[in-house]
């Protein structure tokens, strides 16, 4: 759990910019530690369900003990080693690295009997607007046994019609432990965009259902620069998505200069119509960990840009590199999620990013001047619930 209090507040105050720091009210730090109890509480029951809990008895690889437990081997090793690692830094499983440098698992003694409800119910108390988060997590959850066991994609799962609900309700600036990766995002693109020289054309990658586009006009309007954006492409790969958000924006906003439109980020993006150095912002909230390829994705975003143009990022990233964290709990059912190609050294897994490994695949892809605020590598052992950024950079 976290630590509240004047303690825990002169830190942030001491460590977060200005701008930042009301989005890190005493509520939401709070709020971040009970959802990582949570998961956790969640993880120990998947680990139960699927037989991992016996197969965990004998030391072994995340792949040995999915063996052992007869799940699928193609999907189940890398959520195991996540499910494993978040036990293991809780304390619950004792880990190790072979003579190979392959991390071992070994379980002890029992999982203790820990009550995912309880701490859902707590969160009521502390804010009720960020129990989405909660329910999308428990439906993961319930869906991680079939998964595990080959049954079922992740992605059919996670994204059947009857579950858009969940994730409306989850991407929402109405709940807070999402919101606020819209909200660094769009301080973020207002920092970046020019002072000076008219209104720009952006291009927003991933934008999903529209969450994070609201946010940053939102911000533009609070900042009295609505024309600092000439025009605006809004693109997602999932027609669904696309067409809801869409239709939201064009309802809230019916004078900003919106478009939109499909866009693959795995593929050219001069199949989705958009020319070389035709934009000066590219933006994507919690998108570029999904590009299959983010090397070539990457490549594809700098083509986009003008000299000298911008990428921004708001991104969940890993405040140390092995380390798994929370917010990974559901997507790690996603195969897009979990298996990247993988780009040595700063694409070592799939999943998020540290901050080292951004800075370092944005280098070697051509991009300077990489910007993070709020400064994960300053907060990660004040605050480690902190586990949201944005990261900035230009075209070299």
């Amino acid at each position: 759990m976290p630590r509240t209090g004047g303690g825990r507040e002169a830190e942030l105050d001491r460590l977060l910019p200005p701008d930042l720091r009301p989005l890190f009210d005493d509520r939401f730090v709070r709020s971040c530690g009970l959802f990582e109890e949570y998961v956790r509480r969640l993880a120990i029951g998947v680990v139960r369900v699927t037989g991992l809990e016996r197969a965990a008895r004998e030391r072994g690889s995340a792949a040995a003990i999915a063996a052992r437990a007869g799940l699928d081997p193609a999907r189940s090793p890398a959520p195991v080693a996540w499910l494993l690692g978040t036990l293991a830094a809780g304390g619950l499983l004792t880990r190790a690295a072979d003579e190979r440098g392959v991390e071992d698992f070994v379980l002890p003694g029992d999982l203790p009997e820990m009550d995912p409800a309880t701490i859902a119910s707590e969160q009521e108390r502390c804010d009720p607007a960020c129990l989405p988060s909660y329910r999308l997590a428990e439906r993961a959850a319930a869906l991680y046994p079939e998964v595990l066991r080959g049954v079922v994609s992740g992605e059919e799962a996670l994204f059947a019609p009857d579950r858009l609900g969940a994730w409306i309700d989850y991407f929402s600036n109405d709940n807070p432990l999402y919101a606020v990766s819209n909200r660094i995002g769009a301080l973020a693109v207002e920092r970046a965009l020019p002072r000076a020289g008219g209104g720009v054309a952006v291009l927003e990658l991933g934008g999903g259902l529209g969450s994070a586009t609201a946010a940053l006009f939102e911000r533009l309007e609070a900042a009295g620069r609505p024309d600092a954006v000439r025009s605006y492409r809004f693109t997602e790969v999932a027609p669904s998505f696309l067409r809801r958000g869409q239709r939201a924006l064009a309802a809230r906003f019916p004078q900003a200069p919106l478009q939109s439109g499909r866009l693959d980020m795995d593929r050219p993006f001069a199949e989705a119509g958009i020319e070389p150095g035709s934009v000066a912002l590219v933006y994507g909230v919690n998108t570029l960990h999904v590009a299959r390829d983010l090397e070539f994705t990457l490549a594809e975003i700098r083509g986009a840009l003008v000299p000298g143009g911008a990428l921004v990022l708001s991104e969940c990233v890993r405040p140390f590199a092995a380390q798994p964290i929370y917010v990974e709990f559901v997507f790690n059912l996603l195969e897009s999620f979990r298996a990247p190609r993988l780009v040595d050294p700063w694409r070592p897994h799939g999943g998020f990013l540290s901050p080292e490994q951004w800075t370092a695949g944005l280098l070697a892809c051509g991009f300077r001047d990489v910007t993070i605020a709020p400064d994960i590598a300053r907060l990660r052992d004040a605050v480690p619930e902190c586990v949201i950024t944005s990261i900035a950079s230009v075209r070299g």
